[in-house]
């Protein structure tokens, strides 16, 4: 079998008058295409440059308004805050000092030697006066003219109303000044004076009962010692006696027994001790609770 023999042809020729020529290479053609291969002319970066700056002032004035409506919402939170604070101060002025607020009543309970009218009188001068305007220097004031008021407490009934509740002095004994007998509560303030001695206290015979309390007194013990009694072994209490804080004694009504209590420590305890050896031993002369784990009775 005969191989097929290869032809080889010339190439084209060129049309009479052009003159052949070669295919530009890949990196001609990128030259001529890349934006490196010249040098900008001025009008171009001027160009540019404009375009920057408009730019530049573009993203400013964004800035400011963006900061200018911060401002301004900042701005109307603090306005809308001080107006309602504003409107809260207006409310309650109005309300203080609305005449429907204004007091009217006046009640004083809790007295069994004062007398309670005699207390709202006192304090008349306070109608009229709103509630939460009411004068409370003045009230206590007032109250201080009664010294048989320990305490009290003021309590608003609006619209038109007050309650004040008063605690009296209570009083443990008497004392003798002279040929006056004055009934003490145990800080010693006067609740009553007479000249002749109060039935059902005893009377109070230590040192500083005709002087200014002080917590050694001895008056200040035995008043603690009275207070720390039952009311039923209290009222068979005729006298009592204190040299000193630690020595306190007192004789009972009927018999005229003695009891020796000590000082006002333990006054609990030694007040158990006493009410049980006077029924235990009712007909005993002396009793001695000063030391309320060892007493005794004679």
């Amino acid at each position: 079998m005969t191989e097929p023999i290869p032809v080889i042809r010339d190439a084209p020729a060129a049309p009479p008058g052009e003159t052949p020529t070669a295919r530009p290479s890949r990196a001609d053609r990128t030259a001529e295409t890349s934006p490196y291969s010249r040098l900008p002319t001025n009008r171009e970066i001027d160009k540019a440059l404009r375009a920057a700056r408009r730019e530049r002032k573009r993203l400013e004035r964004g800035e400011v308004r963006r900061f200018t409506k911060r401002s301004r919402r900042r701005r109307i939170a603090w306005l809308a805050a001080a107006a309602a604070v504003a409107g809260l101060v207006l409310s309650v002025a109005l309300v203080a000092y609305s005449p429907l607020l204004a007091l009217k009543h006046i009640q004083v309970t809790g007295t069994s030697r004062l007398d309670a009218t005699t207390i709202e009188k006192k304090l008349s001068d306070q109608l009229g006066t709103p509630l939460p305007l009411l004068d409370q220097a003045g009230i206590s004031s007032d109250l201080a003219a009664f010294p048989l008021i320990r305490s009290y407490t003021v309590e608003s009934h609006p619209p038109d109303s007050i309650v004040i509740r008063v605690v009296e002095r209570q009083p443990v004994g008497v004392i003798q000044q002279g040929t006056a007998y004055t009934l003490v509560d145990a800080a010693k303030v006067p609740i009553s004076s007479s000249e002749k001695r109060p039935d059902g206290y005893p009377l109070i015979a230590a040192s500083g009962a005709a002087a200014d309390v002080d917590a050694d007194s001895g008056f200040a013990a035995a008043a603690s010692v009275l207070s720390a009694l039952p009311d039923d072994v209290r009222a068979q209490v005729d006298t009592i006696a204190a040299k000193t804080k630690d020595d306190v004694s007192f004789t009972l009504r009927g018999n005229g027994a003695t009891v020796v209590w000590g000082s006002a420590e333990d006054s609990s305890l030694k007040a158990a001790d006493l009410g049980a050896l006077l029924k235990s031993a009712p007909g005993s002369s002396r009793y001695d609770v000063s030391s309320p784990h060892s007493v005794t009775t004679g």
